[in-house]
């Protein structure tokens, strides 16, 4: 059975600097319709860093959720930008580390229920120390764990974040 959806209306109701909203309209695979609204984000990177046997996460305030949550440094990518160079860039700005190459772990769908976002999820090689070089408005905490204290936060739901877990999971 074909279960491809095919497009006939589409209408942007909001777009914003983040993410566009749109609500289309579809034929379904038995020829009746329905909707669905998508929200269009340009997607983003993390990066993994491991260095002396600890590993960097950073602890942020994350609105939608309302707490401070564990994760890899990550952050979305700029318009035509390989999201290699968005995980070395943010790793610097947000965890004073400087990766000297980059290797691929994942590129993954966080959400496809509703967004088209894509993240990408690095591992940083032969990291080196520099300096953190936060964005204007961005606060967050870097600290560096050990594995066994890793596995501890996240049997313990220190640790929430899909892409940190994911990332994680390559190591512990």
């Amino acid at each position: 059975m074909d279960c491809k959806e095919i497009t006939l209306e589409s209408n942007y109701i909001y777009e914003g600097k983040i993410l566009k909203l749109k609500k289309d309209k579809v034929a379904l695979p038995d020829g009746s319709t329905s909707y669905r609204e998508i929200v269009e984000h340009g997607g983003g990177s993390s990066i993994l860093c491991e260095m002396d046997g600890k590993i960097l996460l950073v602890k942020q305030f994350r609105y939608a959720y309302g707490e401070e949550i564990w994760e890899i440094p990550a952050g979305k990518k700029e318009v035509g930008e390989d999201p290699a160079v968005t995980a070395v860039r943010e790793l610097e700005e947000e965890g004073g580390i400087k990766a000297q190459g980059v290797k691929l772990l994942y590129r993954i769908y966080p959400t496809p229920g509703y967004t088209n976002e894509i993240i990408y999820i690095y591992k940083a090689l032969n990291p080196i120390k520099t300096r953190v070089k936060l964005d204007k408005g961005e606060f967050l905490n870097s600290a560096w764990f050990d594995k066994e204290t890793i596995k501890k936060m996240i049997k313990n739901g220190e640790i929430l974040d899909a892409k940190t877990l994911l990332a994680l999971n390559t190591i512990i």
